[in-house]
């Protein structure tokens, strides 16, 4: 069955600003206070789709969210107009009106797990949306989450949607960038990789600095609810030590796409294991799993972590090698680039290098895997995506001309106070929705 890996990347909000919400994020703590550009954010991740769309890869858009969340707001107490309501946050809580401007939900990776057609016992695409109980302007993003998604996935012969995990640490979930799938062929059934970082309900090994923010048993309940076959499933602990030096994500030490694994040399607890695993399961399925494993001794973890190498998108090209999509970053860090130049010429399965400036996003914490959601769809059910998200050239200059017009290009922590900036998001949602044919997604429209 012909199937294709498509890519769904989130479009940057109107309020992207560097308030430092992120414990554990090392690029977002670093940033806080200095301004942002919104305008720059949002248009440099359009140009990564729009680039990525003309080399022939699947590449959709993912819409941003009502911020700052008045909803959110209300139900802590303020109260009065919308206006009045951004007020007294500011006078009183600006730490809360941060948050809830925050425009992270640009980070598709951790929108919702994802289990294509052929994993799945009911042959249907799941998705969940990942609850992100870690951290509080997180937090607030599933149920908008869950209606975009819908309106994306919008046919419920093929794709089933479900409600975030309980919103407790026991099930904390940070969806797809600590999700891998493996296969063959995207069509083909694969192994999916659920990586944790702590158990709630036994004892075990956890980082000591940072938090570990996903859980072993939000990957169990996942797995259950898209109805994955355990033979089909390998889970994995996130190296704690790593966690400790800023690796908050598994999409922060490991990439994988097919049969191949690009991963750090810490990347896991019992690494050796986990590979096994893998290999094991694939071989089962007819699949040949390839490892490539980046020694510490070439690129530290320091080093991983200010470039963002593994927070790469890997991508297959017609005649089965790989592009390795990276920011502009790893060109700049000396050992990253030099490691890049060896592995592309190495004879393996990536052969290729694509280098972008997301340098607002970057700022943040978010590189090329974090603005983007994987979904395996067979050429059905990409005939049944919402066809308006899908992007061309005149989606890309319809949507570079919204942004020209709504957006600001200098944000500061201190513009967040001001009403009219959320006037400003709301005009310029209630225009995408349109753009994009999403309905009413947003609390302001429901």
């Amino acid at each position: 069955m012909r199937a294709f890996e498509a890519n769904f990347d989130g479009l940057v909000g109107p309020t992207h600003n560097y308030s430092g919400l992120s414990f554990g994020n090392v690029a977002s703590t670093s940033n806080l206070k200095q301004a942002s550009n919104p305008r720059l954010a949002a248009k440099q991740g359009l140009l990564k789709m729009k680039t990525l769309a003309d080399l022939g890869f699947k590449q959709g858009v993912f819409a941003p969210q009502e911020r700052p969340s008045l909803q959110t707001l209300r139900a802590l107490g303020f109260v009065g107009k919308d206006a009045d309501v951004i007020r007294q946050a500011a006078k009183h809580a600006p730490a809360i009106l941060a948050a809830t401007s925050s425009a992270s939900c640009m980070w598709t990776a951790n929108a919702a797990t994802v289990s294509p057609s052929a994993d799945t016992q009911d042959g249907c695409l799941h998705f969940t949306a990942a609850n992100l109980n870690n951290k509080f302007h997180r937090a607030i993003e599933h149920p908008t989450t869950s209606r975009i998604l819908q309106a994306m996935f919008p046919d419920e012969y093929y794709f089933i949607h479900h409600e975030a995990l309980p919103p407790v640490a026991a099930f904390g979930d940070e969806g797809a960038a600590n999700h891998t799938r493996f296969c063959a062929e995207y069509g083909a059934p694969g192994v999916e990789l659920f990586v944790y970082g702590r158990k709630a309900f036994s004892a075990g090994v956890e980082p000591k600095k940072y938090p570990a923010r996903h859980t072993l048993e939000a990957c169990e309940a996942v797995v259950r609810l898209h109805g994955l076959d355990e033979s089909s499933v390998v889970y994995a602990q996130q190296n704690p030590d790593v966690i400790d030096q800023g690796v908050f994500h598994n999409d922060v030490i490991s990439v994988g796409n097919r049969n191949v694994l690009f991963h750090h040399q810490e990347s896991f607890l019992d690494q050796e294991k986990v590979l096994a695993e893998l290999k094991q399961k694939l071989a089962a399925k007819g699949c040949d799993f390839i490892a490539i494993e980046v020694p510490t001794a070439k690129v530290s973890v320091q080093d991983a972590v200010k470039s963002y190498l593994f927070n790469s998108q890997l991508l297959s090209k017609p005649d089965g090698k790989m592009i390795i999509v990276v920011p502009e970053e790893c060109r700049i860090n000396p050992a990253v680039a030099a490691y890049l130049e060896e592995l592309t010429s190495s004879g393996g399965p990536i052969n290729e290098v694509r280098i972008f400036d997301l340098k607002q996003s970057m700022q943040n914490g978010g590189g090329p895997a974090c603005l983007r959601l994987r979904v395996a769809l067979t050429e059905a059910e990409l005939g049944a995506v919402n066809p308006a998200i899908m992007m061309n050239d005149q989606l890309f200059g319809t949507l570079n001309n919204w942004v020209e017009k709504h957006y600001r290009d200098s944000l500061t922590e201190a513009d967040l106070a001001d009403p009219q900036l959320y006037v400003e998001c709301r005009t310029a949602l209630d225009e995408l929705t349109q753009i994009l044919r999403l309905g009413s997604v947003y609390p302001f429209q429901l």
